[in-house]
């Protein structure tokens, strides 16, 4: 043991008398905290993924919370890369909006201040197919 006051000791509960040292700076180190979608916000983002899964578009999801930015992707299957991106960026929700949509291309398709609203480009009539 040391006496440094950058390490701590804590016993490890065993009969041994065994001592367990840790970095102090690992026990006071607070996380930051994350980014991420409300409940009201869930349940607009995932009444889309329902209506897009049960027309056969979509088949997989993946949720992220991170210091800056909470993500929900969406997958045609699970091995490729997401469809599209639906973000929350706080940061932005003055200037442009904390809410978009991005395309796998990283082109933003919509973005805005209601959720509601920035989801409203995957309705059906928004997703039609062009002849060439």
């Amino acid at each position: 043991m040391t006496d440094s006051p950058d390490y701590t000791a804590a016993s490890a509960g065993t009969d041994r008398g065994l001592t367990l040292v840790r970095p102090a700076a690992l026990q006071k180190r607070q996380r930051e905290p994350e980014i991420f979608f409300d409940r009201h916000e869930l349940d607009a983002i995932l009444s889309v993924y329902g209506r897009m899964v049960a027309d056969g578009e979509w088949r997989d999801y993946a949720m992220g919370g991170f210091k800056d930015v909470a993500v929900f992707s969406v997958f045609r299957r699970a091995s490729e890369m997401p469809l599209y991106r639906i973000e929350k960026r706080p940061k932005l929700a003055r200037k442009q909006g904390a809410y978009a949509v991005v395309a796998a291309t990283g082109l933003i398709l919509k973005r805005g201040h209601d959720l509601r609203q920035v989801l409203k480009i995957f309705d059906k009539r928004a997703l039609r197919l062009v002849d060439a």
